[in-house]
């Protein structure tokens, strides 16, 4: 029973080491194409997370914008000695532009003024913007007219009893936010970019509370689905940096492996070789089956002694040098088959008697 058993078990311990072998080396080769698909979709992240950093301007900048002027003329009542002013600067870092070359924007004043009666009747009055390069150059100046909105006296009141609660425990106020447009499509210089601008309110009797200076970027293109449609942009960019990157894997796999997939080198080697051995084996026949020839030739023909020898002499050295002569013939001529032969003999002397 035991001896019957033993090839059995001894059958069933090589299956089951070649099925453990085959599932190590399955489970070895499944690790390391998950390691490379995962290493690849980390690589295609971060390649469409730089060209989306590289390529995205600032969708949009807020910056508060601080008036001053001057005081020392000793002007009466609320008139200030001179027109409001603010410098604002352009760079974010004192490094980077916030207006990418040649994108458009829109730039806006927000200005937060009280319902007072100064500025009620102060009507209308100038806003005046000027864009300048690092080097102080004015490239580009606009000036824009704004005012308060109108409200009746019985509007005003009743707003006043209506908010009253809200205005006496101070959580909203008796103003009016006033949004002046001053660029619609301001497009930056790569030559001359703009550095940063100068504000001017064009009127000594303004009162203001606070105001920002807003750019916002007005995208196309692509630019355009990128900021609209950022999940699909992202889904779309990221697929196709995947599939890039393991087509240039597999052919790089494959030239490792395998030495590329058409190696044009090796078969063209291989069939010269093949021809240059072809043609050595014929030769060989031919120079074998002119070797045979002549020692036929050699053992067949009779000795003549008398005047004829000197004929016979020629004769013989004639076919002797007949198979040199026609090497190149005999040659062109070989048969296709190696087991095919073609000999030729010329009757001698001896065959004329």
């Amino acid at each position: 029973m035991g001896g019957t058993m033993a090839p059995v078990l001894h059958w069933l311990h090589d299956v089951a080491a070649v099925t453990l072998l085959k599932a190590r080396r399955t489970l070895l080769q499944a690790a390391v194409l998950f390691s490379v698909l995962v290493l690849l979709l980390w690589v295609s992240i971060f390649l469409y997370g730089s060209f989306y950093y590289s390529y995205m301007p600032t969708v949009s900048f807020s910056t508060p914008v601080h008036f001053y002027y001057t005081s020392d003329c000793g002007a009466s009542d609320s008139a200030l000695c001179s027109f409001p002013t603010a410098n604002i600067s352009f760079m974010k870092n004192e490094r980077n532009q916030v207006m990418a070359n040649g994108q458009p924007y829109r730039v806006s004043l927000e200005l937060e003024m009280p319902e007072s009666p100064v500025n009620e009747q102060l009507g209308m009055f100038m806003v005046k913007m000027s864009c300048y390069t690092k080097g102080g150059q004015t490239v580009s100046s606009v000036g824009r007219s704004t005012m308060l909105h109108y409200r009746s006296n019985l509007l005003q009141t009743l707003s006043t009893l209506l908010f009253s609660p809200f205005l006496l425990t101070g959580m909203t106020e008796q103003k009016q936010l006033i949004e002046v447009e001053l660029f619609s499509d301001y497009k930056t210089n790569a030559y001359q970019p703009t550095v940063g601008a100068v504000i001017e309110i064009q009127s000594r009797r303004v009162q203001i509370y606070s105001s920002q200076l807003r750019i916002h970027a007005y995208f196309t293109g692509i630019r355009y689905v990128l900021y609209n449609f950022p999940l699909t942009s992202a889904v779309i960019g990221v697929a196709t940096n995947f599939a890039f990157l393991s087509v240039i894997v597999l052919f790089s796999y494959l030239q490792f492996v395998w030495g590329g997939l058409w190696p044009p080198d090796q078969v063209r080697v291989r069939v010269m070789m093949g021809d240059n051995t072809r043609i050595q084996q014929r030769t060989e026949e031919a120079r074998k089956r002119m070797e045979k020839e002549n020692s036929q030739k050699e053992l067949g023909a009779p000795k003549v002694i008398g005047d004829d020898a000197p004929d016979d002499k020629n004769e013989e050295s004639h076919d002797a040098e007949g198979p040199d002569v026609n090497n190149s013939s005999l040659i062109d001529d070989l048969p296709t088959q190696p087991g095919e032969t073609g000999l030729r003999q010329r009757p001698g002397p001896w065959m004329s008697l």
